[in-house]
């Protein structure tokens, strides 16, 4: 067995491509086959060690990466924002419509409490109308029903009477507080 430190055989080149058999060549031709392949793959090696080396390259396809993934990530947080948007936009319209069943209710509250006072007012002034009524003797009654039936047949002499009644009040009450 041939230990790697041990000298190269006079005559034969060392080969050390991959996949190269150690030996030499067996003419010029061959040779120079053999010097051309070995440009070749120093050449790819410098290219290889050079782009390593290239330290502003590497830099700008580094930051083409990363402006890559922010530019994603931007999306992603425009899209959530969107989302979000969206969904206070549904709370927002749904407290709307809290808010106007809540308003409808208390409307419809205060019109049942309006109708119930429209109700105790009316009651309260059919019982004085009672009171007045069973309180005034029958004579005053009746001369009354009397003069609203002729009022209803006869308008005209009603209302000049009545004007009448209301001038004669007005100087009565002139007379009682003191003025002549």
């Amino acid at each position: 067995m041939k230990d790697s430190n041990d000298p190269v055989e006079p005559g034969k080149a060392a080969d050390k491509a991959p996949g190269k058999a150690v030996g030499g060549a067996k003419g010029p031709d061959e040779l120079r086959q053999q010097i051309q392949e070995t440009r070749g793959q120093l050449g790819d090696t410098v290219e290889e060690l050079a782009a390593k080396a290239d330290v502003k390259a590497r830099a700008r396809a580094r930051g083409a990466e990363l402006k890559g993934k922010a530019s994603e990530a931007g999306h992603a947080v425009q899209d959530k924002a969107t989302e979000a948007g969206h969904v206070v936009q549904g709370k927002a319209v749904e407290a709307g419509h809290v808010v106007q069943d809540k308003a409808v209710q208390a409307g419809h509250v205060v019109q049942d409490k309006a109708v119930q006072a429209g109700h105790v007012v009316q009651s309260r002034a059919t019982q004085a109308g009672h009171a007045v009524q069973d309180n005034v003797p029958q004579p005053v009654r009746t001369a009354v029903t009397n003069a609203v039936q002729a009022g209803k047949r006869h308008p005209r002499p009603v209302l000049i009477a009545g004007a009448g009644v209301v001038v004669a009040a007005g100087l009565l009450r002139r007379r009682h507080n003191g003025h002549h």
